[in-house]
């Protein structure tokens, strides 16, 4: 156990006796580690034993005068007499010593040398530090507040009200510090900090994030030190990465993060990123590529990766003659299955151009029997794509590998290879036989079968099978069967929300294209298919049926017609509909109260058999309770009529009608329901049978009622256009 371990654990533990007996020992070394000695001051800086040790401080002046470098030894005496608790003499001649030599040309040095106390010399703990602070303090200058304010930017400075006045990212307003408060809570910001940039021009550091982004983790990572992915999303996510693109920026910067040589990845998600004091080595690089790794394909994976995120450490000799050793060793593993074996040759001849004499892939391949199993099982998509390159050369029966593969392998760039040279050769119609097989089985191969219509759509190729109007008709059909199939199956969850949203993204664009130009027919099976999908909202069944509607009108005529001759549907104006709930409210708390009432007052009058004012309120009470049960349930069933239920081209519910009778007589009529209706003002039902006969007709048309003729002259809507 290092000496920082040991620290830590006596900190853990508040073992200060301990503690001063190992400090003890640690400060007699010979060799100071600046860092290590700056990362355990700030670490007692922060414990219980900070305002113990502040007791024996001086001890540490020895390790201290043996530095040698400036900006470390200076760090190190500042956090020295931010502990010290004791104000010897010799800690204040330190303290100015270090003061004169960084700002003997400050005009104001007398002053602010009061202000931390190295005038008097009785109480100058962190003179240093609040010397630093007030040097740094100026207007547009950036500070980041300890107590949970955050970074702040400077708009104005007293030095003889000894204020500072600040702007902070996470309070509003601008608050006023004392010198007092400030050299308590204030932490002074380059203008080349992380936290300085982000909060003067966010706008930038965006950009420059999207442009190197790996620089920007570097900068946050040396001003914020180790942080793991959810601390740099916090640093980073809405303050300079909008949210929206954080995790397609967010998984491009990792995989640059990888690669870099400066920067540590962690081996779990809860771990963090470090920055490495030096660049590794190619040799160093693959030795961490590689440790723990336990099995053959573990090995195969990491050196591929190896070799793909570093494409220049194959320019190393050594490290290339390293690798490629560990790859021909471990072909004479005992474990090693044929798959791998052949992995490791197409490895070794297209990465490091090396051949094993007397065994290639190509010989591998030619005496394989099952090689789509084989291919599967190749996890390395560029590996895949090479060994199905080579089965393309020395295979005779490659086309019918290349289609067991396209209907087993789930990979979209695989696919999209062998598609393409099976397109493109003599086997085209073996090509477009599999794929019909597939429109007429689509349960047999989803995932292909989705990817294969995706391609349709998307007019990628127009030399694919099916590729034309009718082709990709009968695979949309095929696309809604099958999600009606997959929508109750657990395991094609992803697939079957994939599916949706290609059918309802850009505002259903692939509904609208697919539809455009289509037969009526084609129209009604679509709906019919829609209907069976659990998966679309009642919105996306209206939508898609308005769509088809788009297409084919006389949809939404007999949807119309439909339901305006629906018997259960009372239609009724809003006034109508108000009127009927005055009458409910009438007879419910005014008529029923009153009969009740009459009945009681009958009642008392004696001889019930022949009480005629009893047997008049019991009847009234009778008609009321009736009427009250009728107009309830047809409250339930009512409807107000709105535009989207007038038809401008046939009379129907909301008709305004110029009907003209055999003698050239005009006369307006309206159709509305059974509430509204008022013959006096030619105010018709839709149920009675005057307006049923007039139903459905169109300006010009003649109808016929009570053998007299009329025609209808004119059709417009009671609500306007």
């Amino acid at each position: 156990m290092g000496y920082l371990e040991e620290f830590q654990a006596l900190i853990n533990h508040r073992n200060f006796a301990k503690f001063l007996q190992l400090w003890e020992e640690y400060c007699t070394c010979d060799i100071v580690e600046v860092e290590e000695l700056d990362y355990l001051l700030k670490l007692i800086k922060t414990s219980d034993f900070a305002a113990s040790f502040g007791k024996v401080v001086e001890t540490a002046l020895p390790l201290w005068e043996k530095i040698e470098e400036p900006v470390g030894k200076y760090q190190i005496i500042k956090l020295l007499i931010d502990l010290q608790t004791t104000h010897t003499p010799r800690l204040a001649e330190i303290a100015l010593e270090q003061i004169n030599q960084r700002y003997q040309n400050d005009p104001l040095l007398n002053e602010r040398l009061k202000l931390v106390g190295l005038r008097t010399k009785e109480n100058f703990q962190s003179a240093l530090s609040n010397y630093d602070l007030i040097a740094h303090m100026a207007k547009g200058k950036f500070v980041f507040h300890t107590g949970g304010w955050g970074t702040g930017e400077i708009v104005d400075i007293s030095a003889l009200r000894e204020q500072v006045t600040i702007e902070f990212e996470n309070v509003t307003g601008r608050k006023y510090l004392t010198y007092a408060n400030a050299f308590k809570t204030l932490i002074p910001l380059e203008d080349n900090k992380f936290l300085a940039r982000r909060f003067s021009n966010p706008d930038k550091l965006e950009q420059e994030a999207k442009e190197n982004a790996v620089e920007v983790i570097k900068l946050l990572l040396r001003d914020l030190g180790p942080k793991n992915a959810a601390e740099i999303k916090e640093e980073l996510c809405e303050l300079v990465i909008p949210e929206n693109e954080w995790a397609k920026w967010w998984q491009a910067t990792r995989n640059k993060i990888k690669k870099d040589p400066l920067i540590e990845s962690p081996s779990q998600l809860k771990e963090p990123f470090r920055l490495r004091k030096a660049e590794l080595t190619a040799d160093e690089r693959m030795a961490k590529a590689l440790q723990n790794i336990s099995s053959i394909n573990e090995f195969i994976q990491s050196s591929y990766n190896f070799v793909r995120d570093l494409p220049n450490a194959r320019k190393n000799q050594e490290t290339k003659n390293t690798l490629k050793d560990k790859l021909l060793n471990l072909l004479s593993d005992p474990t090693i299955t044929p798959e791998q074996e052949l992995q490791i040759y197409v490895f070794l001849e297209s990465m490091f151009a090396h051949q094993v004499e007397g065994k290639t892939a190509e010989s591998l391949i030619k005496i394989f029997k099952d090689v789509p199993q084989v291919i599967n099982s190749i996890e390395i998509q560029a590996l895949r794509k090479r060994v199905l390159g080579l089965v393309k050369d020395f295979r005779p029966d490659w086309p019918e590998i290349f289609l067991q593969v396209l209907f087993s392998n789930q990979q979209s760039p695989i696919r999209d290879y062998i598609l393409k040279e099976l397109n493109q050769s003599e086997n085209k119609e073996l090509l477009k036989e599999k794929i019909f097989h597939m429109l007429n089985h689509p349960f047999e191969s989803p995932e292909t079968f989705v990817w294969y219509f995706q391609k349709l759509a998307n007019k990628e190729d127009t030399t694919l099978p099916f590729h034309d109007k009718e082709g990709l008709n009968q695979f949309f059909e095929a696309f809604l069967v099958l999600l009606s199939h997959l929508e109750s199956k657990v395991e094609y969850r992803d697939l079957v929300k994939k599916i949706y949203n290609m059918i309802i993204n850009k505002r259903y664009a692939l509904v609208r294209f697919i539809l455009e130009g289509t037969s009526l027919e084609f129209i009604k099976e679509f709906l019919l298919l829609v209907s069976k999908c659990q998966t679309f909202t009642d919105h996306d069944n209206k939508i898609l049926r308005s769509l088809a509607e788009v297409v084919h009108p006389t949809l939404a005529e007999a949807k119309h017609k439909k339901k305006h001759g629906d018997d259960n549907v009372i239609w009724t104006t809003e006034e109508g509909y108000m009127r009927t709930q005055e009458r409910i409210r009438q007879i419910g708390t005014v008529e029923m109260v009153e009969n009740a009432r009459e009945v009681e007052a009958a009642r008392a009058l004696g001889d019930l058999r022949e009480n005629s004012e009893y047997k008049f309120a019991v009847e009234r009470r009778a008609r009321l309770q009736g009427e009250l049960k009728v107009l309830s349930d047809q409250l339930k069933l009512a409807r107000i009529i709105t535009k989207d239920d007038i038809l401008q081209s046939e009379v129907g519910i909301g008709s305004v009608v110029e009907v003209v009778d055999s003698a050239g007589n005009q006369t307006v009529y309206k159709i509305l329901g059974p509430w509204d209706a008022n013959p006096e003002e030619h105010i018709l039902s839709f149920q009675s049978k005057y307006a049923q006969a007039m139903l459905g007709c169109k300006e010009g048309e003649a109808f016929k009622f009570r053998d007299e003729n009329y025609s209808i002259a004119k059709i417009s809507s009671f609500l306007g256009d």
